[in-house]
């Protein structure tokens, strides 16, 4: 058996297991994986995985680590998804954004490190963390009563001010 067909038979044993051992937990803990609400994810994902198993297996063209990045990357965030029933979808959008730029790093890994990727992918990286903070931080606060917020930074600020170290000390 040669290696290509040794790795492929490998991988669908791989994805045989993981979809078995899903199935019997299913069983215990009702997923309901099997439904298609559920299913439609690993049309998404299977192809990612199937790109990045592409390049990992053979080690050229690593211009599909984009795509398969990318698709990987959505692929997980809708399973996560779907199986929360889209509870944590209003933090996790930011991720939509984050997706190319992990396609792009990978490439930018393994297809000869071009500075220039790098661009790309640390402007998409500060906007999905940008927006994943203010989004966190949002309703972090909104949890809070707003009203309290600015007596705490007040008093806060004011003991910052008395118990810190004044300026007259250092001209003794």
């Amino acid at each position: 058996m040669d290696r290509t067909s040794l790795q492929s038979k490998k991988f669908w044993g791989l994805i045989l297991l993981a979809l078995g051992i899903y199935g019997i937990l299913n069983n215990f803990f009702d997923f309901n994986f099997f439904s298609m609400s559920h299913l439609w994810p690993l049309f998404v994902l299977i192809p990612g995985l199937a790109f990045e198993y592409s390049y990992f297996s053979t080690r050229r063209a690593p211009g599909v680590l984009v795509p398969g990045g990318i698709l990987t990357t959505l692929g997980l965030l809708f399973l996560f998804e779907t199986n929360t029933h889209w509870f944590f979808s209003a933090y996790t959008w930011p991720v939509y954004i984050l997706a190319p730029a992990i396609g792009l790093f990978q490439l930018y890994l393994y297809g000869g490190r071009c500075k220039g990727l790098l661009i790309p992918v640390g402007i998409l990286t500060t906007v999905a963390v940008t927006c994943f903070s203010s989004t966190v931080l949002g309703h972090f606060f909104f949890f809070i009563n707003g009203s309290i917020v600015w007596p705490v930074a007040l008093v806060l600020i004011g003991l910052f001010i008395l118990l810190g170290k004044s300026d007259s000390t250092k001209h003794m």
